[in-house]
């Protein structure tokens, strides 16, 4: 019936009829997905946001400099590493910056997002006034957002970041084994993924960074240190048992509100110096 109702609707309207009275006819019987391709949408309005960003190139005798850009919102991601990768693709090629896996592992895209050091996969891009972008600070920059992380991993490698044992494992061949208890020691520090955000944030590792080891590095070694599988505590304490390396922290916490992950690294390295000598924490943490 419903048919014979169509169809006698589109035989009456002649062939003289105009074509906005044949659109209202089609339309009122279309499917809504016909419906929306048939009806015209007024184009939303872009949002648009600027972005400051740092730039220098060691091929250039310029000084660094802010460059703004400016970008669609409603035509990128929700991050700061998207507006980043939107900008090199679609308008400056030649911004640098280090990315990989834009999931909060990798580290790689370590930066200052306005004044503060975070990872660019993780920051959400914040509406409003423009966002300012530079490198990690007090690194050596080798271009744009990219700094030097030599002297960084020379640290943290200084820690020797590996399973040391004295003695062969029961098994050989098989794992050496631990307790839950003994793991659950470990939490808080192995997720750390070396994005240097707590140590370029800490002001005693800005005034020594060759000397001090830095919140990073020594969150790695007392995770060896705890570590019920490692049987080389007491050297690992004797190796960073040093005025430098280890007791210029002075517990300002600047790492522990900049690391991307959560972590406290200050936690762990007051948890070395209460291993330590009695004695040399008072007299060295000055």
């Amino acid at each position: 019936m419903a048919t014979g109702l169509l169809r006698r609707a589109f035989t009456g309207i002649s062939s003289s009829s105009s074509p906005a009275s044949r659109r209202v006819l089609l339309r009122a019987f279309a499917s809504e997905p016909q419906t929306d391709a048939s009806t015209p949408k007024a184009r939303e309005a872009s949002k648009l946001k600027t972005f400051s960003i740092y730039r220098w190139s060691p091929d250039s005798p310029s000084k660094p400099e802010l460059k703004e850009y400016e970008i669609d919102l409603k035509d990128c991601g929700p991050m700061v590493l998207d507006a980043l990768i939107k900008i090199k693709n679609e308008m400056d090629p030649s911004l640098t910056f280090r990315r990989s896996c834009r999931e909060g592992i990798c580290g790689s895209c370590a930066m200052n997002i306005d004044g503060c050091n975070g990872l660019a996969c993780l920051t959400k891009i914040e509406s409003g006034s423009a966002t300012t972008i530079t490198p990690l600070p007090h690194m050596y920059v080798i271009k744009d957002l990219v700094v030097d992380m030599t002297n960084f991993y020379n640290q943290y490698k200084s820690i020797e970041p590996w399973l040391k044992r004295k003695n062969p494992a029961e098994e050989p061949g098989k794992e050496i084994l631990q307790t839950k208890k003994d793991r659950a020691k470990l939490d808080g520090m192995y997720e750390c993924i070396l994005c240097a955000c707590c140590s370029t944030s800490c002001p005693s590792y800005w005034w020594n960074p060759e000397a001090y080891l830095g919140p990073a590095a020594l969150l790695h070694a007392n995770r060896w240190i705890v570590d019920s599988r490692d049987e080389y505590t007491k050297e690992r304490l004797d190796a960073i048992n040093d005025e430098y390396k280890l007791y210029r922290c002075h517990t300002i916490l600047n790492c522990a509100r900049a690391c991307p992950k959560g972590l406290n690294p200050g936690k762990q390295i007051q948890h070395i110096k209460q291993l330590q000598p009695a004695g040399n924490s008072d007299s060295l943490s000055v």
